[in-house]
């Protein structure tokens, strides 16, 4: 197991994250994915504390709230040092019935914050994530209300989810001018079947000298070896919740190159898909998810690949995201100024 430096801190994360996703059992939009009880998810995190993981993501959202507890518990019943650990949460999502129970105000993060840390059994969060954007609050006022959190000692880093290259740069700039607690990582979809980040965020991510954790990198399943062009339908969760959107014709073409690489090397489509992800010099770690044991297992396989130069540039070619403007423009206009 490698470990990268989050963002500009000089904290250290394991190149694979334990996602706890799975973790709990609501009904819902969610049901397919999640379902693990306690027993299951101790065993999960000690397996994955033994392979070298030190890195954990959660959200109040997930499972109303059963995640957190089911992972506090975890480390808990595990007798795990929790300063070995880094344990990630986020906020924003709908968390009652009353019109202030979502979002990124103050008075919801402070809330949550809170809730947070009494299901988690902490007294800390290590990496605190603004689950994606709230249109109706500025920008400063969940900043200053983060920065508070840090102060506080209630929070030790804060990181960003599912916004927009534009939103996560103009936060950045409001940190840097009002000398608040700037945001470390942004955690987002990206998978050898889904670059749409490449276009905006990677190089933002690149230049501002953000973190990266990538979620759902198997592109909700459809990338774990059991969906082909003779089995479309596959089966697990992706046949009953199809998400997230996948253009499936690429994604076959992008399987049908893996397949022989994977058989070649002696592993699985699924470790081969993360082991690509893992040779993304912007990937700091990978979140993997698992409701079974052999999921894990298979998973923890990635860190074991080597992707050859050769294999790096057929899986990039097959890959590949068609240019568009003014991506296609600014290939054309920077010859000139290579170093």
């Amino acid at each position: 197991m490698k470990y990268h430096l989050l963002g500009r801190t000089g904290l250290k994360v394991s190149e694979l994250c334990l996602g706890t996703m799975t973790f709990g059992s609501v009904g819902g939009r969610f049901a397919a994915i999640n379902g693990v009880d306690q027993a299951g998810a101790d065993a999960l995190v000690k397996r994955a504390v033994e392979a070298g993981i030190n890195f954990i993501d959660t959200a109040n959202i997930y499972t109303e709230g059963q995640s957190e507890e089911i992972t506090g518990q975890a480390i808990h019943n595990l007798g795990l040092r929790r300063d070995s650990l880094i344990l990630a949460t986020k906020v924003r999502g709908k968390m009652g019935d009353g019109p202030n129970d979502a979002g990124l105000t103050r008075q919801h993060i402070m809330a949550q914050v809170e809730a947070s840390l009494k299901r988690l059994k902490t007294d800390y969060i290590d990496l605190y994530q603004t689950h994606s954007y709230d249109p109706l609050t500025p920008f400063e006022e969940t900043l200053r209300a983060l920065d508070d959190l840090v102060r506080q000692g209630k929070v030790r880093y804060i990181g960003a989810s599912n916004v927009a290259a534009w939103q996560l740069m103009k936060a950045l700039g409001i940190s840097e001018r009002q000398h608040l607690e700037r945001y470390q990582s942004l955690q987002a979809y990206y998978t050898i079947a889904g670059r749409d980040l490449e276009r905006e965020l990677v190089p933002l991510l690149q230049d501002q000298q953000l973190g990266l954790m990538v979620w759902s990198p198997l592109a909700g399943g459809f990338l774990s070896g059991k969906f082909t062009r003779e089995n479309p339908t596959g089966e697990g969760r992706r046949s009953n919740f199809d998400f997230p959107p996948v253009n499936k014709e690429l994604a076959f073409d992008i399987i049908d190159k893996l397949r022989p690489m994977a058989e070649a090397k002696g592993t699985t489509v699924a470790a081969l898909a993360l082991a690509w992800l893992l040779h993304q010099p912007v990937v700091s770690t990978v979140i993997i998810g698992a409701k079974k044991m052999d999921q894990l297992e298979d998973n923890l396989k990635a860190v074991d690949v080597q992707l050859t130069p050769d294999e790096l540039k057929q899986l990039d070619e097959v890959s590949k995201l068609a240019q568009e403007y003014p991506g296609w423009m600014l290939s054309m206009t920077s010859g000139d100024r290579q170093a």
